[in-house]
């Protein structure tokens, strides 16, 4: 008996061309790209990875862009080209259906999405308010500040309330951190209104996200594919992209280091990776080529998904392994120049012309290179990718209930927590009063008491004295100081998202990476402002 193609020990099949193409799951951490003109089936690769990923026991997020990819939660209805792409490479086909777990940072196709501005740090926060060089510096004085007098900023709220904390004290502020002009936090201030109409209200508070929600199995042993409904947040392009890299962050922050494993603990799948490039500063795109290099000894995969390969920088391109070409169109001559660009980064295959076989590639067909061996790419084939097992298409909006409401993450995330934060502490210091806004559900439940306790077990309660940062005279500070910059290891990422603490942005992470020791960190407050300021000479900030 013929053994299925699709069992091949530590292998994903991807397709046929004269022999199967698979994905060695061992070099899965080396990163990949997909790309393709819009119709040419980059989402069923996308799925036919995410698939061979899930069965093979890894964790997959994805952002479904147009509703597709939440198909991955039912059984493919055998339609007939499914059918007949099965047969043409030799296989049966196969329905199938994978663990899937919705999120949505609205809540409302799923679970709840939440970071706090603490977590998210200056540098990404100033990316999503589109702030100058100027506005950004005011803002990283208003995260110092918070630093210092420890205010958690938690919500937008609280970041208004800081912001108007600044402008009423310019005078006194100016002299021990620099020019605090009233116009600068009025233009921040309005970007923040512009950013509260995108609904981004709804992402920035508590309780934050586990990360470690994201890397589960369930009791069969496949990997949990996360998928987050991303059609409503593309209509905010730069919020969908600082979110996803804030995501990165998180992943790059949390995850020990464990080296190449056997296969990847998840793989990430980064949809219109463009967005993210896009008028990036500098400071910005040496960040993300840092974290895509080291992520990598995280044990995990950055897979980009994008129309154009020229929309990825050559320093991030260089390091995407795995490689997907579906048909480019020539009609212009920067398509052209696409072309060229996307034959010339294969292994070239002497039995045809790269450039020419991308621009008469049929839909569902694609250009194949993966790594093999030591990490060296394979000659590039022309590929028919396999059929996925999994309904290709949306849900109906009850099939999306149905498995939202079975979820075993139901609760954790549904009710909103407002513990005491910048906004209180402040209101309180001008004499006023702030009620905590009253907990919600994203499905028109109640609020779940043992989730919220779950959420809040270490965190004080909303009327309580917002946490004050350790102690230990001079010496304990060196060493907060040491352990920061270091980078030894810290609480669990719940227990640093329960209490509130500062975490470090992405840049300022690059910082902590290239200089591992063995120094402890026991506090993060004056570390986080010293990496603050590492970060700023690095970038001429």
């Amino acid at each position: 008996m013929v053994e299925d193609p699709r069992n091949r020990s530590g292998h994903i099949l991807v397709g046929k061309s004269n022999a199967y193409q698979y994905l060695t799951l061992s070099l899965g951490n080396r990163h990949g790209l997909i790309t393709g003109a819009t119709g040419t089936g980059k989402t069923v690769s996308l799925q036919v990875l995410a698939e061979g990923f899930s069965n093979a026991g890894t964790a997959v997020f994805a952002a479904d862009i147009k509703g597709d990819l939440a198909g991955l939660a039912m059984a493919g209805e055998g339609k007939a080209p499914l059918m007949q792409r099965a047969k043409d490479i030799g296989l049966d086909y196969v329905p199938d259906r994978f663990p899937v777990v919705f999120w949505d940072v609205f809540g409302e196709q799923g679970h709840p999405i939440r970071a706090t501005l603490s977590e998210m740090g200056p540098l990404l926060v100033a990316r999503l308010l589109e702030l100058n060089d100027t506005q950004e510096g005011v803002l990283n004085i208003a995260f110092r500040i918070a630093d210092e007098q420890g205010l958690l900023l938690l919500d937008l709220k609280d970041l208004r309330a800081l912001l108007q904390y600044l402008a009423d004290h310019a005078s006194e502020l100016t002299t021990k951190y620099g020019n605090i002009a009233p116009a600068t936090i009025g233009t921040i201030q309005r970007q923040l209104l512009v950013l509260e109409n995108q609904g981004a209200m709804k992402f920035f508070g508590e309780p934050a996200l586990d990360i470690q929600d994201f890397i589960r199995t369930d009791r069969d042993g496949r990997g949990i594919v996360n998928v987050l409904a991303a059609d409503k947040l593309m209509r905010s392009p730069r919020l969908y992209a600082t979110f996803l890299l804030w995501m990165l962050s998180e992943l790059f922050e949390t995850l020990p280091e464990v080296g190449d494993l056997e296969q990847p603990k998840l793989v990430f799948f980064f949809d219109e990776a463009h967005l993210l490039f896009d008028n990036a500063p500098k400071s910005l795109m040496t960040a993300i080529e840092q974290v895509v290099r080291l992520m990598r000894s995280k044990g995990v995969g950055v897979y980009f998904v994008t129309q154009n390969p020229l929309d990825v920088p050559d320093v991030v391109l260089g390091q995407l392994g795995n490689r997907v070409q579906h048909a480019l169109r020539a009609f212009t001559p920067r398509d052209q120049k696409a072309v060229k660009a996307a034959a010339d980064t294969f292994r070239p295959n002497p039995q045809f012309e790269t450039a020419s076989a991308i621009t008469q590639l049929a839909v569902g067909e694609a250009l194949v290179s993966m790594l093999e061996g030591k990490g060296t790419p394979q000659i590039v084939e022309r590929t028919l990718i396999a059929p996925p097992g999994s309904r290709v298409g949306p849900l109906s909006a009850q099939e999306r209930i149905s498995i939202v409401e079975a979820s075993q993450l139901r609760g954790k995330y549904d009710t909103e927590i407002d513990r005491e934060s910048a906004f209180e502490i402040l209101s309180r210091r001008n004499g006023g009063s702030a009620a905590p806004a009253q907990p919600q559900s994203p499905w028109g439940q109640a609020a779940n008491p043992s989730s919220a306790g779950t959420q809040s077990k270490n965190a004080p309660a909303n009327n309580a004295p917002a946490e004050e940062p350790s102690g230990g005279g001079l010496m304990g500070g060196l060493g907060n100081v040491l352990g920061g910059v270091f980078g030894e290891s810290t609480p669990s990422a719940n227990a640093t998202s329960s209490k509130g603490r500062q975490r470090m942005s992405t840049g300022e992470l690059i910082v902590r990476s290239v200089a591992q020791s063995a120094a402890r960190s026991v506090g993060t407050q004056i570390t986080r402002a010293i990496l603050r300021g590492v970060l700023g000479g690095l970038t001429g900030r």
